[in-house]
């Protein structure tokens, strides 16, 4: 007799234990992102009923919302931005929140999960050197949001390396699960050049600041 053999796919490395540091980091990033996103939906409706009116997060003239919010790249597919930053920011706190609840996704998700907070990141980075080195100026919503996006992105790129998302070398497999408790040195790398790229552009910011 031919034996029976269950031709459901194994599942995945990703998907066998409940990760709760990476899950509590996409709640608690994705709350934060969501946070500033609709802070800016609230101003940009502000500056559609009020053109000339100043915003509670504009500072300095090095620091506000409002000269970014009135540029074109902050209207970059002909629609607030932070539109997709209040439809986006749900999804890390709805799969953080199943990953804590201990529900499983295949490997095409998670593809497809590190593809959106990839190109989450890149357009952040773009919204960031196009603020500084073109608009000159810096919305604190929208740092807010670029603090919440760097960590999501390159967090859980090398947590799903580990585990094996990305790639099928076991070799690689094993350098990301090492990495992955010095793996918040990625982000903060990157805000290291963010600060950077801020403080040679505008370097009579921090006597602004803090007098």
């Amino acid at each position: 007799m031919t034996p029976v053999t269950d031709a459901r796919p194994a599942l995945h490395p990703a998907t066998r234990r409940p990760p709760v540091v990476a899950a509590v980091l996409l709640v608690v990033a994705g709350i934060v992102g969501l946070t500033g996103s609709f802070a800016l939906v609230v101003d940009k409706f502000r500056l559609l009923e009020n053109p000339g009116e100043a915003l509670g997060c504009d500072v300095n003239p090095f620091v506000g919302c409002s000269p970014v919010m009135s540029s074109w790249q902050a209207s970059l597919f002909g629609f607030p931005n932070p539109l997709l930053g209040v439809l986006g920011f749900v999804a890390p706190v709805a799969v953080g929140v199943a990953l804590l609840a201990g529900a499983r996704f295949a490997r095409w998700f998670w593809l497809a999960f590190l593809a959106g907070l990839f190109l989450a990141w890149a357009f952040v980075t773009w919204l960031f050197t196009q603020t500084v080195y073109v608009i000159g100026a810096l919305c604190p919503w929208c740092m807010l949001v670029w603090t919440a996006t760097i960590p999501l992105f390159w967090v859980t790129l090398v947590w799903a390396t580990s585990r094996g998302v990305t790639t099928r070398s076991q070799r690689v497999r094993t350098l990301a699960t090492r990495f992955l408790p010095y793996s918040w040195t990625l982000p903060v790398a990157n805000y290291l050049v963010v600060v950077t790229a801020i403080l040679l552009h505008f370097p009579r910011l921090p006597s602004l600041l803090f007098g």
